[in-house]
């Protein structure tokens, strides 16, 4: 069984998600937002009480706010790291971009290995699929576990809204369209966990997302 423990974390409330395989506590971290010693004590005692063992560290995509943690969570857990090709250009700029909100950012390391949509993320017996998800930056995933019918949407699609489009090569119409496409054909009843606020189904995102009227 897939299990989720959800941090909100920075000052960008940002949703940071452990996962892990129930049976064998082989474990994923996304999107690391642990910004400062508290959250990532926080972070850590979670993971020592749970005894996972922390085997991937996954960015979505690599907005600031996505990858306060990645120096710190790659040094202490030395995980393979996975992120999105067309994204990696951004991982030098949110230095510039964390002076310009004023706030503090390690830089990242490079990523182990890039996503793709043909190599799954096999946690035990948990196995997920990399969905390419374009529009809000260039190289968006989300990951799918289809058995569990949970789907982690990063800041592609929220409760209520979708991910915003004017930084870094984001594009309005290719967000849109990857998440009729990509997202939409999801079973209704699949859970989302968003980069940002609470959690959703695609069924409600398709009846009542409001960007989504006709």
């Amino acid at each position: 069984m897939l299990k989720v423990q959800r941090f909100v974390f920075s000052p960008f409330y940002e949703n940071t998600y452990l996962i892990w395989d129930e049976n064998t506590k082989n474990a994923a971290i996304i999107d690391p937002g642990c910004y400062d010693l508290k959250e990532r004590e926080t972070l850590d005692q979670f993971i020592g009480i749970e005894s996972l063992k922390i085997k991937y560290l996954v960015n979505t995509h690599c907005h600031i706010d996505h990858i306060f943690g990645n120096a710190y969570i790659k040094e202490k857990y030395n995980p393979i790291f996975i992120a999105p090709e067309k994204d990696l250009f951004m991982l030098d700029l949110m230095i510039e971009a964390a002076e310009d909100y004023g706030v503090e950012l390690t830089h990242s390391p490079k990523p182990d290995k890039l996503i793709n949509e043909d190599e799954p993320l096999i946690l035990g017996e948990v196995k997920g699929k990399f969905i390419f998800t374009p529009g809000h930056s260039p190289g968006e995933y989300c990951l799918y576990f289809e058995k569990e019918k949970i789907c982690f949407t990063g800041d592609v699609l929220f409760k209520r809204s979708i991910g915003r489009t004017d930084l870094w090569d984001g594009d309005y119409e290719t967000l849109l369209e990857s998440i009729r496409k990509k997202l939409f054909t999801l079973p209704d009843e699949t859970i989302i966990y968003p980069g940002h606020e609470s959690q959703s189904t695609i069924g409600e995102e398709k009846a009542s997302n409001p960007f989504f009227k006709e």
